[in-house]
């Protein structure tokens, strides 16, 4: 099973691909990247912090050169990109399910089980809403993005004794 994405296992992941990442006083914005170096906020919540990580690494895998512009339709699309890398890489939808397992329900509670914002996480539900559509079937699971829930699904089969 995957251990969900926080913080620290992002900083490690920066790190074995070469990234230096650092916490800094930024004037706007949360985080920023620029070749190999990324800066986050020091004076944010862990959680946001958690959020503002994944979506610099999808930046550093997804994006090419400076898309600060959001005028210009392809830096939008870049960043578009950036953040559906962030979305599945701390949300994956095995995480939504592990979340309902331990007794999640609302939205608060599953991103505070997560380790992400609550508007990281419906941006992240919205993401996979317009991938997936309605639901999706993961694993022996259905996971419903409106209204969001998790549903087991169960197999009636029985074995036949000959």
């Amino acid at each position: 099973m995957r251990l969900i994405t926080n913080y620290e296992v992002l900083l490690e992941e920066a790190d074995k691909q070469g990234l230096v990442t650092k916490e800094a006083k930024l004037t706007s914005g949360s985080g920023r990247i620029n070749g190999n170096r990324i800066a986050i906020k020091k004076n944010i919540t862990f959680k946001e912090k958690n959020c503002t990580l994944a979506e610099e690494l999808g930046h550093h895998h997804a994006t090419v050169g400076n898309i600060l512009d959001q005028s210009s339709v392809s830096n939008v699309k870049q960043e578009l990109k950036a953040r559906a890398w962030a979305y599945t890489r701390a949300i994956a939808l095995q995480d939504i399910i592990s979340a309902y397992k331990k007794g999640c329900r609302t939205i608060a509670e599953i991103s505070e089980f997560l380790n992400v914002t609550e508007e990281f996480f419906v941006e992240a539900i919205e993401y996979y809403r317009k991938k997936y559509g309605l639901y999706v079937k993961a694993d022996n699971y259905i996971i419903y993005f409106e209204p969001l829930g998790v549903l087991e699904i169960y197999d009636n089969k029985e074995k036949k004794n000959d």
